[in-house]
């Protein structure tokens, strides 16, 4: 779905995440890499191969839309625990298909704990906000005094209500008046339910569609 925010086109994707074709840009939050590692090294019996899944989504983003830049809104890392040697060669591999690509990392509370991605893979790290043309970076959603918020780190997902105990919840992009709020990318991550109101547009993901939840 193309919205346009702070005069420029955008493109709400399925697969989500934000592109700026003007910019070539790729918007990404909450990728959190190693999740499910670090909660298998706590003892949690949880799913393996998700860090190979989120990569080849991020490839296929990537040469489909023939981005040069992506920009990471925060938590690009899940924790300490998940720089793995398996985990660091599948993102030295990545990086060397992409070699081109201008990655940019803005930390979020996780990079913050989990430090920062090793400097051979050539990801730009910077503090929220970061800005970038008519927007700010940043992983905490907030306001800035002169540019509209990218933002991540809610990880969010709408509620739709059916008849009796039916109910669905499905990742959604959230816009207001000065923040986008973008669903986490990374598998694994689970979400946090938000509310359409007067202020606040929901354009919920499902399936290959991104459309606007209609006011009820």
């Amino acid at each position: 779905m193309q919205i346009e925010l702070a005069g420029q086109s955008l493109v709400l994707l399925p697969q989500h995440a934000l592109w700026w074709p003007a910019q070539r840009t790729l918007w990404i939050a909450d990728l959190h890499l190693g999740k499910a590692a670090t909660y298998r090294k706590l003892g949690q019996p949880v799913p393996s191969g998700t860090t190979q899944q989120n990569l080849q989504r991020l490839t296929e983003l990537i040469e489909r839309h023939a981005a040069q830049r992506v920009v990471f809104l925060g938590d690009f890392l899940h924790a300490a625990q998940a720089q793995t040697n398996t985990l660091l060669q599948a993102l030295q591999q990545w990086r060397r298909q992409h070699a081109t690509l201008h990655a940019v990392l803005v930390r979020g509370n996780h990079d913050s704990r989990a430090g920062d991605p090793p400097t051979a893979l050539g990801i730009e790290v910077v503090n929220e906000p970061w800005l970038l043309g008519p927007f700010a970076a940043c992983h905490h959603p907030q306001q800035h005094a002169s540019h509209f918020v990218l933002a991540g780190h809610l990880h969010p997902v709408a509620l739709l209500q059916g008849t009796g105990r039916d109910r669905l919840r499905l990742p959604c992009f959230t816009v207001d008046a000065h923040t986008m709020v973008l669903p986490a990318f990374g598998e694994f991550t689970g979400g946090y339910t938000v509310h359409q109101d007067s202020k606040k547009r929901l354009y919920p993901i499902g399936g290959d569609k991104v459309w606007l939840m209609p006011d009820f």
